[in-house]
């Protein structure tokens, strides 16, 4: 029995981590038995989540998870599909995660209202005397991190015109197909879908869910993935 550690339900969603979904699908996709259950990020190999255990062995990171089960259990998550189609769907997963997932991490841990909607409550576990320090200093880390990646050198208004021609990439590549594999999900899908789940969130205020409301077809995709792998969590409801 595989294990995936998470960071379980949060802010109305299955796991509050794109990342976690984004396993969590794969494994789903996989067919194999597996279980949830919340990991520890001090006890994380990379001081991340997701990880897995299969049989003992520990594995890091959603990417690295995905190669695992392709290489140990022999799963082709793109079955069917041709190279380019394969390398299309590979480079739409890689700008999500290296771009548009900052943008989430900026609206959630940067925005003060939002943090305090969301993010803060990781720290009730912090005496309460601490946890103001404590969450400042997460956040100054969280704005190193983005100022080093280079997307946290623009304006927010620039981000969204990032975020923008990132989504209408995604509505280009999914085109009238139900999944990206066509009537099936292909690896590509658990990125695509995990990211769009998360950025309808509706807990936060969130110009990135407004950017992606102004495309139907990526709301509507979104609703069957949640409805398809997450249909315990409920369906995506924007905020009033």
């Amino acid at each position: 029995m595989i294990t995936l550690y998470g960071f379980g339900p949060a802010f109305g969603l299955p796991d509050p981590s794109p990342f976690c979904l984004k396993a969590d699908i794969l494994l789903q996709l996989s067919g194999l038995p597996f279980q949830r259950k919340a990991g520890n990020l001090r006890r994380a190999p990379k001081r991340k989540l997701p990880l897995i255990v299969d049989d003992g062995v520990t594995v890091a990171d959603s990417s690295f998870i995905r190669f695992h089960l392709e290489s140990r259990h022999g799963i082709d998550f793109d079955r069917g599909l041709d190279d380019e189609r394969r390398g299309a769907l590979w480079a739409l997963e890689k700008m999500l995660e290296e771009q548009l997932y900052w943008i989430v991490v900026d609206e959630r841990w940067l925005d003060d209202a939002n943090f305090a909607r969301g993010p803060a409550h990781f720290f009730k576990a912090v005496p309460a005397p601490l946890r103001p320090l404590v969450g400042a200093m997460v956040r100054r880390h969280v704005r190193r991190n983005m100022h080093a990646h280079g997307i946290g050198r623009h304006s927010r208004a620039e981000m969204l015109i990032l975020a923008g021609r990132a989504l209408d990439a995604a509505s280009g590549i999914l085109g009238t197909r139900t999944y990206l594999g066509g009537d099936e999900p292909a690896g590509g899908d658990a990125a695509l879908g995990a990211f769009m789940i998360a950025g309808l969130c509706p807990l936060f205020a969130s110009p990135l869910r407004g950017e992606i409301e102004k495309r139907p077809a990526l709301v509507a995709y979104a609703a069957r993935m949640r409805e398809r792998f997450f249909p315990e969590a409920g369906a995506v409801r924007s905020a009033a």
